[in-house]
C-alpha cells in the first residue's frame, strides 16, 4: 500500500488538484489537462523538472527529507496530507522473512475501560479499522443489527470501514453518509502509509475496491486526513435522527488500537442516547463476562 506508486499518485492527483493562481503563478488560457505542470511545481519546490517526474513516476525512492518538505510546500499539504506524503515516500523495507500475522485483540483493560462507561457508547478499534470490542450501548449504536460477540470471533469480526461502504445497514445508519465516507477513506490512507507491507490492510482495500464503485473513486483521490473528532450524523432505525460527537483515543503503547468514543449535546443526542440505553440492560452482564 505504500512505495514508489503510491508515491507518484499521490502526487499527480495533489498536483492536479492545484492550479496556477493558487500558488500564485500566472495562468495562461485553458490547460489541456488539469492542475500545474510537473516543471512548474518543481520550480516551486526548487528542483529540477526531471529529478521531480522520476519521483511520479517511482524511478527514485531516495529524496531527502529537505526535498520532500519542499514538496510538501509548493503542494500545499495539510498537516496530515505532509506527513502522510513523508510515510509514502521514505517506506519502511519489508523483512525478507514475514512473520505470520495473528488475530488481533483487545486488552482486558481496554474493554473493562469501555464496558464502565455505560452511558458512553464506545467502541475498541484495531489497525485495519476491525472492531476488537465495544460496550453496549456502543454496539447498539453502530451496529445492532450484529452479535454483540462478533469482535471476538476472528473469522466474522466486523470492520467498520468495510460496515461503511458494503453493509446497507450501516450506510443507512448515516443522514451525511459520503460526509462519512470520504473520512473513512481518508483515515485508511493514514493507516495503510504506517504499514505499508501489512497484507490484511492491502486485502481490505482490494476488496474494497472491488465491491465497491463509491469506495474506488474516492481511494483514488487519495484524500489523506487523521480524524481523531469531529461531529456525526446518525439516522438510527429505533430513534431518528440525530447527533454526536466523537473523539478517538490512542492508548499509549505499540498496539495500534483506538478508543472511539461518542457524547452528545443537550437535546436530540442525549434524548436518544438514553433512549436506546434503555434496551442494552440485558447486555451489561454478558460485556462483564467478555472482560474478565
Amino acid at each position: 500500500m505504500s512505495g514508489p506508486n503510491e508515491l507518484g499518485e499521490f502526487l499527480r492527483v495533489r498536483r492536479a488538484a492545484l492550479q496556477p493562481e493558487d500558488v500564485g503563478l500566472q495562468g495562461y488560457g485553458v490547460r489541456r489537462v488539469p492542475g500545474l505542470r510537473r516543471e512548474e511545481l518543481a520550480m516551486l519546490a526548487g528542483v529540477s523538472a526531471t529529478y521531480y517526474s522520476r519521483l511520479e513516476q517511482g524511478l527514485n525512492t531516495n529524496a531527502s527529507e529537505a526535498v520532500i518538505a519542499s514538496i510538501a510546500r509548493a503542494l500545499n499539504l495539510t498537516p496530515d496530507e505532509q506527513a502522510h506524503l513523508f510515510n509514502v515516500a521514505r517506506p519502511e523495507r519489508a523483512p525478507k522473512r514475514r512473520a505470520a500475522v495473528r488475530p488481533d485483540h483487545a486488552r482486558t483493560g481496554t474493554l473493562r475501560l469501555v464496558n464502565s462507561l455505560s452511558g458512553t457508547p464506545a467502541v475498541i478499534i484495531g489497525r485495519r479499522s476491525e472492531v476488537l470490542g465495544w460496550n453496549a450501548l456502543g454496539h447498539r449504536l453502530v451496529a445492532g443489527h450484529l452479535d454483540f460477540d462478533s469482535p471476538h470471533r476472528v473469522p466474522d469480526r466486523p470492520n467498520m470501514t468495510r460496515m461503511l461502504f458494503l453493509d446497507e445497514h450501516t450506510k443507512e445508519l448515516y443522514s451525511r453518509w459520503h460526509e462519512e465516507a470520504v473520512r473513512a477513506v481518508a483515515s485508511l490512507r493514514v493507516l495503510g502509509a504506517r504499514a505499508p507491507e501489512d497484507p490484511e490492510l492491502t486485502a481490505l482495500v482490494g476488496e474494497l475496491t472491488v465491491k465497491s464503485p463509491e469506495f474506488s473513486r474516492l481511494w483514488a483521490k487519495h484524500p489523506v486526513e487523521r480524524c481523531v473528532s469531529g461531529v456525526k450524523q446518525f439516522r438510527h432505525p429505533e430513534v431518528g435522527d440525530f447527533e454526536l460527537n466523537f473523539e478517538v483515543l490512542t492508548p499509549p503503547d505499540d498496539s495500534g488500537h483506538r478508543v472511539l468514543m461518542y457524547t452528545p449535546d443537550p437535546g436530540p443526542g442525549a434524548e436518544a442516547l438514553e433512549l436506546l440505553g434503555h434496551g442494552v440492560d440485558s447486555l451489561v452482564g454478558v460485556a462483564e463476562r467478555v472482560a474478565r
